[in-house]
């Protein structure tokens, strides 16, 4: 195998400025600001924590956030631990699920605690102290239609205060949420350890 041809100092340098420069010219001409709809969705793992890594950097930037748990009540959460018993008082935290429809097996009860937990959703975006306000696994919620989609697309359209973000994540989010969206990620599945018997792990998965 042939050896690659040292990389000229001067070249490079040339090179990476004309990048800068023309970086620099696009960055020029993004002024805006707003609170952004950002969605995570898809089959792949990291949604959740991708969200909470948003979370951790309000926190950091001593900026007020929430919050709201939809699915996973029944399950240990190192990201819950951590807030609130360390950052409790710049971030509000409720956990208003049971756990995942097939460990409760009761859809009345299920869509209970879904709609309690639009409601507080809905208490904590309208309140402009947050800057930013967290639905995990709201996808889910409304997937299994104990979130009505169009409440939600119409509320974050309509009712939104302007400067705030909100953060939605979980599998197989609505098209129409997609569509009104600012920012979209969806997580594809390569590999997963649970395929090969591995169960979930702390530090990983919770």
């Amino acid at each position: 195998m042939s050896e690659k041809p040292p990389v000229d100092p001067e070249r490079h340098a040339m090179k990476m400025a004309k990048k800068k420069a023309a970086r620099d010219k696009i960055m020029a001409t993004k002024t805006d600001k707003k609170g952004l709809v950002i969605v995570h969705t898809g089959k792949g793992k990291g949604k959740s924590s991708a969200a909470f890594g948003m979370i951790f950097r309000c926190i950091a930037a001593d900026m007020k956030c929430a919050v709201v748990q939809f699915i996973k009540g029944g399950m240990q959460c190192g990201e819950r631990d951590l807030i609130t018993e360390k950052f409790s008082d710049i971030c509000e935290f409720y956990t208003m699920g049971e756990g995942f429809t097939w460990e409760t097996q009761d859809k009345t009860r299920d869509t209970e605690m879904a709609q309690a937990a639009w409601e507080k959703s809905k208490e904590l975006i309208r309140d402009p102290a947050n800057k930013m306000v967290l639905l995990d696994e709201i996808n889910i919620a409304i997937r299994y239609g104990y979130v009505d989609v169009a409440d939600v697309v119409a509320f974050l359209s309509e009712e939104k205060p302007e400067m705030t973000h909100v953060v939605l994540t979980g599998r197989n989010a609505a098209e129409d949420l997609i569509e009104i969206a600012d920012l979209v990620t969806e997580m594809e599945l390569v590999k997963h350890p649970f395929r090969s018997g591995i169960k979930a792990q702390r530090g990983v998965e919770f």
